[in-house]
């Protein structure tokens, strides 16, 4: 295991599993203590109902290379979650869009390189057009994608994809029956 990577340093809201904010710690010790984290995972669409997936870079801390939500990371200390959603969908896609709350979730997974992820994630879905503008260091590729298509992908290659999008994709194909897409 690396004994740190890009952003170790930076701070995430520690919180309960009812996501009240406990505390505020560095991200490197979060993830190798295992500690409750506020996390957001954004979901992306297009004028046809497609997903924008991205495949997470390569130099990724822990799951490098496999295909993920449109963006995803953690609101620091004292910002907004829409805020923070808003903010690392530029950094990662280059994009802006409108984006509504759906619904959260709790997701524990231990990575081969002894970190853990254990977050209380917050799923926003948005609509745009606009194609993303991709930040290399954090993103290595995208593609639209239909969700009875990534719906069978998974079925088939679940090893090609995100612990918390696998968690998180029947209650995002729940989510999006009901979702209206706003320009």
């Amino acid at each position: 295991m690396k004994d740190t990577f890009e952003g170790a340093d930076e701070l995430v809201i520690l919180v309960d599993n009812q996501d009240n904010e406990t505390g505020i710690q560095d991200k490197l010790s979060v993830h190798q203590l295992g500690l409750l984290h506020r996390a957001f995972s954004v979901f992306v669409f297009n004028s046809k109902n497609e997903l924008i997936l991205q495949q997470r870079a390569d130099g990724k801390y822990h799951s490098p290379g496999l295909w993920t939500n449109t963006c995803c990371s953690h609101p620091k200390p004292g910002e907004n979650t829409i805020d923070a959603c808003k903010r690392r969908l530029m950094e990662e896609m280059g994009m802006k869009c409108n984006l509504e709350f759906s619904f959260s979730f709790m997701y524990r997974c231990e990575f081969s390189n002894g970190l853990t992820e254990y977050e209380f994630d917050h799923v926003y879905l948005g609509y745009t057009d606009d194609l993303p503008v991709l930040n290399y260091s954090e993103v290595k590729d995208w593609k639209y994608v239909n969700l009875i298509d990534l719906e069978k992908e998974i079925e088939s290659h679940p090893e090609k994809f995100t612990e918390w999008l696998k968690i998180c994709f029947s209650r995002l194909i729940e989510h999006t029956q009901s979702y209206q897409i706003k320009p």
